[in-house]
């Protein structure tokens, strides 16, 4: 990562800081319009981290894409989630994820969605293979999932 953006406190902020802002977008905007924006925030995030490590239409496989994706978003990173592995299914796309942000501190049954790390990990697959697609949460840790998956289908 480039210099620190803030000398004395660092790149990072606290994960009830981030929930906050959530919460408060919901409380404000209503579920669906927060969700429309912090899904979009995070595509916009992904496209950007994409071009940024050098990613955008070059990656020989999705390990590939995982391994520097995973590095970026994870422990070493920024620490939005750990990318556990990325496969293909037919058309669809699968993002294994853990430790989202979004799903830290939810409790177990909570309906909570991962909209900004979903579109993280969208945006930078669009850009990693130049080509749109559409994305869904389909598996939560929260409802009982292993994971947070998420998948990804082309749009025609």
């Amino acid at each position: 990562m480039p210099e620190l953006l803030r000398p004395q406190l660092g790149d990072f902020s606290s994960i009830v800081c981030f929930k906050a802002v959530i919460t408060g977008m919901e409380d404000a905007l209503g579920d669906k319009a927060t969700a429309i924006a912090l899904t979009t925030a995070g595509r916009a995030r992904g496209k950007q981290l994409a071009d940024s490590l050098g990613l955008s239409g070059s990656v020989e496989s999705l390990d590939q894409a995982q391994a520097k994706l995973s590095q970026a978003l994870g422990k070493d990173g920024t620490r939005l989630c750990i990318i556990d592995k990325i496969v293909t299914d037919g058309d669809t796309i699968k993002a294994y994820t853990s430790e989202t942000v979004c799903s830290a501190g939810e409790a177990q049954g909570s309906d909570r969605k991962c909209t900004f790390t979903l579109g993280a990990v969208w945006g930078a697959l669009e850009q990693i293979l130049n080509k749109r697609l559409r994305g869904v949460h389909t598996e939560s840790v929260l409802r009982g999932g292993n994971y947070d998956l998420f998948e990804f289908t082309p749009l025609q």
